[in-house]
């Protein structure tokens, strides 16, 4: 066929193309400045309404109120955030009076303190406050002012009591028995002082725990004390009773407390020992160890293992961030590597047993976060892991008879399960905006 029967119409279609372009173009810029159809669309709270079920109470949402966090900021006092809700400082300065029979407003830590609840109109309406496990402050609305009450926990106290055996960890053994999970940090403070639970702990060792359950208005709360513990333990049976505001004895009356905790971190494992010979991992040649490493998470809490005076709170070389405690009898103790220090630590403070000094880390010669912890006495090195500590003062003999009648009520309950009446509920319910006390029952 010639060529040139073609070249017309292969001329004209660019000019074809550009018109049915323009047309389409032209019919979508009508649709769309055309308004839509009306389309009925129910509000959210009539949505709502209409999905309860028969016979329940629907939800109105238009009537409900919102509640926006109340934030403490650091540096702020509790007139900050008041002030960012819209009162004036005279109206701030006599709310913060009113909480003042309430609330210990100069306690507040920075982070969310409360709630401001707004109507549906986007007005203020009442304001919360938490009073931490006792209850909660509420200031309302009263004509031209606002008036503030105090709403306090019904609080029941619940005795109960575990028994088991470990066949992997303790915490399994402790929810295969019937308890929680957190019992087991109690065990280990309760018997910090005679059993390492990083090390010591096998399988087979035995348990029995009689402990408090804490309950406000009806629901879980967490722990209250540990009542009586019995912990056998590769041939020995570890006791523990509480006794009195000083902590807890063993079944002859001697108090558990000891000059030295067993370790300075719970729950965690020994990953080097104390050693006059040993290969160091970064310098590579065979040098003393006077500590005990524990492998750890960084920015596990270091406690103090015994009440002293930080002498030392630092970088020093290979040691990388440091504390040093000066303790009675000669002793000294050193934590090394650390990534940071508790707030306050520094030389002079005085310390307390179970204080936290400072933080796991892996500073100065270290190949992973771990604590290097090291005793000396009288300028010789001691191993940690061997170091023997004498008790506090025992019970006087004229409460001797009491404690052995409490501790033979414990131990009879832990072993028939017959738990003992030791309940107590507190009825702290008061709407009136009096400060309102709780009445003990059952102790």
């Amino acid at each position: 066929m010639p060529p040139s029967r073609w070249r017309i119409p292969l001329a004209v279609l660019p000019i074809l193309s550009a018109i049915g372009v323009g047309i389409a173009t032209r019919q979508i810029e009508v649709w769309v400045r055309q308004a839509p159809p009306a389309v009925a669309v129910p509000s959210y709270g009539t949505f709502l309404a209409s999905k309860a079920p028969s016979g329940e109470p629907s939800v109105d949402l238009e009537r409900a109120q919102v509640p926006r966090p109340i934030l403490l900021r650091r540096g702020q006092t509790l007139g900050g955030p008041l002030g960012e809700l819209g009162f004036a400082p005279a109206q701030v300065h006599s709310l913060v009076a009113s909480l003042k029979g309430h609330l210990e407003v100069r306690k507040l830590r920075p982070g969310e303190i409360g709630l401001a609840y707004f109507d549906q109109e986007g007005k203020l309406s009442r304001l919360r406050f938490d009073v931490g496990s006792e209850g909660w402050v509420e200031l309302t609305r009263d004509g031209n002012g606002w008036a503030s009450s105090r709403h306090l926990f019904a609080r029941n106290v619940q005795i109960q009591r575990i028994q088991g055996e470990l066949e992997e960890t303790l915490i399994q053994a402790i929810i295969g028995a019937g308890g929680r999970q957190s019992i087991a940090y109690e065990m280990s403070n309760v018997l910090q002082w005679d059993l390492d639970f990083n090390r010591d702990l096998r399988i087979g060792d035995r348990f029995q725990v009689l402990y408090e359950e804490v309950y406000l208005d009806g629901e879980f709360s967490g722990l209250g004390e540990i009542l009586a513990l019995i912990y056998e333990n590769r041939g020995r049976r570890l006791e523990a009773y509480r006794y009195g505001e000083r902590g807890y004895y063993d079944a002859s009356g001697r108090p558990l407390q000891k000059m030295f905790l067993r370790s300075p971190l719970p729950f965690t494992r020994v990953t080097s020992r104390f050693s006059h010979r040993r290969f160091h991992p970064i310098l590579k040649i065979h040098r003393p160890h006077y500590g005990v490493d524990y492998g750890a998470p960084r920015g596990t809490p270091v406690r103090v293992t015994a009440t002293g005076v930080v002498t030392f709170a630092g970088v020093s070389g290979g040691a990388g961030k440091m504390v040093k405690v000066r303790h009675p009898n000669g002793y000294q103790t050193s934590y090394l590597h650390l990534s940071g220090f508790a707030k306050g630590t520094r030389r002079g403070k005085a310390v307390r047993q179970g204080d936290v000094i400072g933080y796991v880390g892996s500073t100065g010669l270290s190949t992973a976060p771990h604590l290097d912890y090291r005793v000396k006495k009288n300028g010789r090195w001691l191993d940690p892991l061997r170091l023997k500590s004498d008790p506090v003062e025992p019970i006087p003999q004229h409460r001797m008879a009491r404690f052995l009648a409490r501790r033979d009520t414990l131990l009879n309950a832990m072993e028939s399960g017959r738990l003992p009446d030791l309940t107590e509920t507190t009825v702290v319910a008061d709407l009136q905006g009096s400060p309102g006390r709780g009445e003990a029952v059952g102790r």
